[in-house]
């Protein structure tokens, strides 16, 4: 017997063994558990991959929304800024109007108090003056008597 021989005895004992043993089923069952293992691990892929769309897509809307908003936001701050200058400048309006009729009012005043000025002037200079022609022309007692009704009449036109 030669080394041939004995060699492919060995293989087919070790065959045996290995069909006796169950290997290939072993490498199978393994093989099957690691293309489960595969597959499952493709559907997580797949499942997270879907659920990462669909958080873009929310994402997407919410950013959406809030572009919305904000743009909203200011429309009514451009809106509410206009109407913030306008009443502004119908208060400043409105504060120059009364200035100027205080002004007006003040120089009407003026006016009236320089013109009552004017005219006690010129009473007090008349009456000094008919004062002066009455003692040059008149005796004492009409000079008085003259003097007393000239300043009542003055005094009843002024009040």
């Amino acid at each position: 017997m030669d080394a041939t021989f004995w060699a492919f005895v060995a293989l087919i004992i070790f065959l045996a063994l290995i069909v006796y043993l169950k290997v290939p089923g072993m490498l199978s069952s393994s093989l099957d558990e690691r293309a489960a293992k595969i597959r499952n691990e493709l559907d997580e892929a797949r499942r997270l991959r879907e659920e990462a769309q669909q958080l873009l897509a929310e994402y997407q809307r919410k950013r959406k929304d809030a572009e919305k908003e904000a743009s909203e936001l200011i429309s009514a701050a451009e809106h509410e800024a206009a109407g913030l200058v306008q009443e502004a400048r119908q208060k400043t309006e409105e504060y120059v109007a009364r200035r100027t009729a205080m002004a007006e009012q003040k120089i009407a005043l003026a006016e009236t108090e320089a013109v009552n000025e004017v005219r006690r002037r010129a009473v007090d200079i008349a009456v000094a003056a008919a004062e002066k022609l009455i003692v040059e022309k008149a005796d004492a007692k009409t000079q008085n008597q003259l003097f007393k009704d000239s300043v009542a009449e003055v005094k009843s036109r002024l009040n």
